[in-house]
């Protein structure tokens, strides 16, 4: 377990879930030095409780002093670990790098269609250039390259949400539905073109407070979103889509949204054929504040009474050819990928369909009998 740690792991105070096996269900964890400890109570039984406390950090160190220790982080191997939200909405911000934004201009005209992906993107190239590096949206220069790129008949609604004063919120997954680290992760069986999107994950509260932060894999099934934005729900929400771990990093003085602000993202997908494919994002690239994109998320017009886990996009699209020269890179059932970043560590899941990944079976309901028959509720 240790190797899915920050780096800077003994000065982080990290949450996540696990399956209880005695218990029959989730319970709460927390990392200290060099140990994993269950610190489930009747004041936080969920995620969401812990979240909703005013100084989350603070009550974790206090309950670590007399929580039942699971073991040492460097010997434990047997518990499987979950995603580390329960109850909250999983909610998703899409095209808030405007790099990536191209390449989701290039799916649409290309209609889900990777051979022809190449050619337009050359002409999106020569078309703007090496202008988007910076580029924050609604600015002067959005507006300026929005304008190049419809005057060379290459408008897109991605364009709208990726440079102009609206961002793109979705829903990612419903609750309790994502899987945590070491997990499959699923992708649709009517998919050829996919790829997976490292991301940075908020941790949100009911009140809009930003608690912490993890790792996400928003898997994208670009052949069916390229087909028609209204097959969002089919190209994100699936069996196993969504993976999230392996822990929340809770903000304290150590750890702040300065740190989220300026984090970087690598990322390696290794195939059973030998395959290797890395990748590299930088928050700092981003084209909307994280705090903006909270509140465009929640507020006066949309509340989250048991809070939310906000994906806040990629700028990793993978272009380099796999196997047939001009269709870019997909997927193989059994890649192995790899999302780490130096303070939020290292989310590792392999790929499968979603139809051989494990069922989603145990949701709110069956979370609310568990608590309640383990009297923690």
């Amino acid at each position: 377990m240790q190797h899915i740690l920050p780096q800077d792991a003994d000065n982080a105070i990290l949450v996540g879930r696990f399956w209880d096996e005695d218990a029959n269900g989730p319970a709460l964890c927390a990392i200290q030095d060099d140990t994993i400890a269950d610190i489930t109570d009747a004041t936080a039984p969920t995620m969401r409780d812990l979240l909703e406390l005013d100084d989350p950090a603070v009550y974790v160190k206090a309950r670590l002093a007399e929580a039942c220790k699971l073991g040492s982080i460097r010997e434990i191997e047997a518990v499987k670990l979950l995603a580390p939200c329960d109850l909250q909405a999983i909610k998703a911000c899409g095209v808030t790098f405007a790099r990536s934004m191209v390449e989701r201009v290039i799916e649409e005209r290309a209609a889900g269609d990777p051979a022809a992906a190449d050619a337009i993107r050359a002409r999106c190239k020569a078309l703007i250039g090496d202008r988007l590096s910076d580029l924050k949206a609604g600015s002067a220069q959005a507006i300026e390259i929005k304008n190049a790129l419809i005057s060379e008949g290459m408008w897109s609604q991605y364009l709208e949400v990726g440079i102009g004063p609206d961002a793109e919120v979705f829903t990612k997954s419903q609750p309790m539905s994502a899987v945590g680290c070491s997990a499959d992760v699923g992708l649709h069986p009517a998919s050829t073109w996919n790829n997976p999107e490292p991301e940075i994950v908020l941790a949100v509260n009911s009140r809009g407070a930003i608690q912490g932060a993890t790792l996400g894999n928003d898997v994208n099934l670009r052949d069916i979103e390229g087909r028609s934005a209204l097959l969002l729900g089919k190209a994100k929400d699936n069996n196993a889509s969504c993976a999230i771990g392996p822990f929340i990093r809770l903000f304290d003085a150590k750890f702040t949204l300065d740190d989220i602000r300026t984090a970087e993202l690598k990322m390696t997908v290794t195939g059973q054929d030998g395959y290797t494919l890395t990748g590299h994002s930088a928050m700092s690239e981003i084209s909307r504040d994280p705090v903006d994109l909270v509140a465009q998320t929640c507020g006066a017009h949309h509340q989250y009474p048991d809070g939310f886990m906000l994906f806040l996009g990629t700028l990793f699209a993978p272009t380099e050819d796999r196997d047939v020269p001009g269709e870019g890179f997909t997927h193989k059932i059994g890649d192995v990928v790899r999302i780490t970043s130096a303070r939020l560590g290292t989310l590792e899941n392999t790929v499968r369909l979603s139809t051989d990944c494990a069922p989603w079976t145990f949701g709110a309901a069956a979370l609310m009998r568990n608590l309640a028959g383990r009297k923690l509720i």
